[in-house]
C-alpha cells in the first residue's frame, strides 16, 4: 500500500486554504486538491507491504518523545518548480517552519535504519493546493496573500493513499502524538 508521513491541519484551516486557492486567478489552470486531502508531508514512503507496516510503526514510535506541540502559521502562495513554470500550487508556512523541518529530520533519521532512503532535496514545508500538467502554467501570487491561519501541530500520522474510481482517498493508519 502507498504510504506517507504527514500532518493534517484542522478542517477549518484546510477549508479556508482551499477556498482561497479557488479564488486565485491561476486556479483555473490547476486541478485543486479537496480540503479533506490538504496536508503537510514529511516523507513519502511509497509502496509498503502490509507485513512491513509494523516495522514502520515501531520505527516512528520515538517521535512521541522527541517533539513537543508547536504552532504553525500559513504564509504566501507559491509554485514548484517556479511561478513561470508552475506544476504545483502551494501555500507556504511561516511560523513553525523550523519545527516542521526538525520533525521531518527526525522522521528521516528514524526510517533510514528501517530501509527507507533519505530524501535528497531539502525539506520545504508547504501544503499542496493543486497540480497541473500544463507546462505553460504561470502563477502570479506575490500580490495575493492567503488568509492568516494558525494551528497547532501535536503529532504526525502514517497515512495510506489508495487510488479509486473517485480519485485517491487517504486513511490514517497510525497517529504519533507528541
Amino acid at each position: 500500500m502507498r504510504t506517507f508521513v504527514a500532518v493534517f491541519p484542522p478542517q477549518r484551516v484546510r477549508e479556508t486554504l482551499f477556498h482561497a486557492a479557488r479564488d486565485l486567478p491561476a486556479s483555473k489552470d490547476f486541478r485543486l486538491i479537496g480540503p479533506e486531502k490538504l496536508h503537510l508531508t514529511f516523507k513519502f514512503l511509497g509502496d509498503v507491504a502490509e507485513d512491513d507496516l509494523s516495522r514502520v510503526t515501531r520505527s516512528l514510535g520515538p517521535l512521541r518523545e522527541r517533539h513537543e506541540p508547536f504552532q504553525v502559521s500559513t504564509s504566501g502562495f507559491g509554485a514548484f518548480p517556479s511561478e513561470t513554470k508552475a506544476r504545483i500550487l502551494w501555500a507556504g508556512v511561516g511560523e513553525g517552519s523550523e519545527s516542521l523541518a526538525a520533525v521531518a529530520k527526525t522522521v528521516e533519521d528514524l526510517l533510514e535504519p528501517a530501509g527507507f532512503g533519505r530524501e535528497e532535496r531539502p525539506y520545504v514545508p508547504h501544503l499542496t493546493l493543486g497540480r497541473t500538467r500544463d507546462r505553460r502554467a504561470k502563477v502570479e501570487v506575490a500580490s495575493v496573500a492567503p488568509p492568516a491561519l494558525r494551528f497547532t501541530v501535536s503529532g504526525v500520522e502514517l497515512v495510506e493513499s489508495a487510488p479509486g474510481a473517485g480519485g485517491v482517498t487517504y486513511s490514517i493508519l497510525e497517529t504519533f502524538s507528541f
